[in-house]
C-alpha cells in the first residue's frame, strides 16, 4: 500500500490536523470495539501534539498507551519518551495509569525488551502508531545497519545496542510489530529531514520505509521538510 504524503504549511497547522485525526480515530475505534490502542513517539513535534491533546482533554479509560521505543535511562529521566509524554499530556489526562504502558528500559535493553514483548503479546493490532523519522531515515530505534525485526517471527520488541546516536542502549518495537497497526502515521518536520525524506520517496531501503500500516501509511509533513523532497 502506497504511503500518503500530507503536507501542511507549518508544524502548528500539522499538529492541529493531526490532533483532529487522532481524536477521530479514537472515537471510531471506541465505537467499534470499546477500546483504543495508541503507540506514541518521541521528539519535538510529537511533544507539541501531546500538549495539544492535553489542551483538548483527550483520553479516557478506554484508551491504552504504548511506546514505539525508549532510551535505557532511569524511569523518570526527562530524556525518556515516556517521561516527556507524561509531562506534556498523560499525567493530567483521564487515561488510567495502569493503561499507560511505558517500556521498562531502566531494566536494561535485553530484559526490558522481553518484558515489553510479554505485555504486547496480550493485545492485538494497534489502532494508530505514531512515529518520527531521523536524519538517517531511522524510525523508533530501528537504525540503518541494525536488525529491524522485519520477519513474521521477529520478536515484538528488540534490544538495541550500539545505536549511532546517544544513548547507545535502547529498546524498540520491531518493524513487524509496528506494522501490526490499522494506521501508521509518520511525523516529519524541519529542513534537517529533507534528504532522508527524499531518499524515502525514491524507494530506498530505510527503516522508516519498511513499516506499513494495514489500512494506511501516512507521512505528515511540513513544507520545510517537503520542499526539497520533489
Amino acid at each position: 500500500m502506497a504511503t500518503q504524503w500530507r503536507v501542511f504549511a507549518d508544524a502548528v497547522a500539522l499538529v492541529r490536523a493531526l490532533a483532529d485525526a487522532l481524536c477521530a480515530e479514537a472515537a471510531a475505534a471506541i465505537a467499534a470495539r470499546g477500546v483504543f490502542h495508541l503507540v506514541l513517539a518521541g521528539g519535538g513535534t510529537p511533544r507539541a501534539l501531546y500538549a495539544e491533546l492535553a489542551r483538548r482533554g483527550a483520553g479516557d479509560a478506554r484508551w491504552h498507551i504504548w511506546y514505539g521505543d525508549e532510551r535505557c535511562f532511569p524511569a523518570n529521566d526527562p530524556e525518556r519518551n515516556s517521561a516527556m509524554a507524561e509531562a506534556a499530556w498523560l499525567a493530567a489526562s483521564n487515561i488510567p495509569e495502569e493503561q499507560r504502558w511505558p517500556i521498562p528500559a531502566e531494566y536494561g535493553a535485553d530484559e526490558a525488551a522481553m518484558v515489553y514483548a510479554d505485555w504486547l503479546a496480550r493485545v492485538g493490532d494497534f489502532d494508530v502508531v505514531l512515529l518520527g523519522m531521523g536524519e538517517d531515515g531511522h524510525t523508533a530505534s530501528l537504525f540503518p545497519g541494525h536488525d529491524w525485526g522485519m520477519t513474521a517471527d521477529s520478536p515484538d520488541a528488540l534490544a538495541v545496542f550500539d545505536a549511532p546516536k546517544p544513548p547507545p542502549e535502547r529498546v524498540s518495537l520491531s518493524a513487524a510489530r509496528l506494522s501490526r497497526s490499522a494506521k501508521l502515521w509518520v511525523v516529519v518536520t524541519g529542513a534537517g529531514k529533507r534528504d532522508a525524506l527524499r531518499r524515502w520517496r525514491r524507494g530506498e531501503a530505510l527503516p522508516v520505509a519498511v513499516v506499513q500500516g494495514r489500512q494506511e501509511t501516512v507521512a505528515w509533513l511540513d513544507t520545510t521538510a517537503w520542499s526539497a523532497g520533489d
